[in-house]
């Protein structure tokens, strides 16, 4: 626990550094994805999956990073390998971050978990890991069926939310 407190404190005690943003420019209303993942061919499935959904995908190479590259950007979509830079799921750094954003923020993002504890799509298993989605790497090779579904779920369910913020002024 110390050591996840201080690798976030870490990131957030540290100065601007604009190598730590992701992305030099992109088009307004350009949607993105943070892919943290270290296995090679998960990672090449989800990101040819996220790509054929026409995401701006930026992957992170330790926790880190991740931490260094939503510190300036809000991204749509958050693939978390359970295992992405620790030896235990239950310490992941990346998703104790994003189990920590403020609802609003937390509400604007799209958090999937591969997980091999759990089922492709078990939602009880995803409100436990606080994410929207849960996608077992024995089913990597759909991942993009998968995401696109679960997307498209989380952006209706959110549409009139998103609506009203807008109409308020709050968004």
């Amino acid at each position: 626990m110390d050591e996840e407190k201080s690798l976030l404190e870490e990131v957030e005690a540290g100065g601007y550094d604009s190598a730590d943003r992701p992305f030099d420019f992109i088009e307004e209303n350009a949607e993105t994805a943070l892919l943290c993942c270290t296995v090679p061919e998960v990672r090449e499935k989800v990101s040819a999956a996220l790509n054929s959904l026409g995401f701006h995908i930026s992957e992170a190479s330790d926790a880190r990073d991740a931490l260094k590259k939503m510190r300036f950007h809000v991204y749509d979509v958050v693939v978390l390998d359970e295992y992405f830079d620790t030896g235990n799921p239950e310490t992941n750094d990346v998703l104790a971050y994003l189990q920590g954003l403020s609802m609003s923020t937390r509400r604007r993002m799209f958090v999937t978990l591969i997980s091999s504890k759990y089922r492709t799509m078990d939602n009880m298993a995803a409100f436990y890991r606080s994410v929207n989605l849960v996608i077992n790497p024995k089913n990597i090779d759909s991942a993009g069926v998968i995401l696109k579904r679960g997307i498209n779920d989380h952006v209706a369910f959110y549409r009139v939310f998103h609506e009203m913020l807008k109409k308020t002024g709050k968004a």
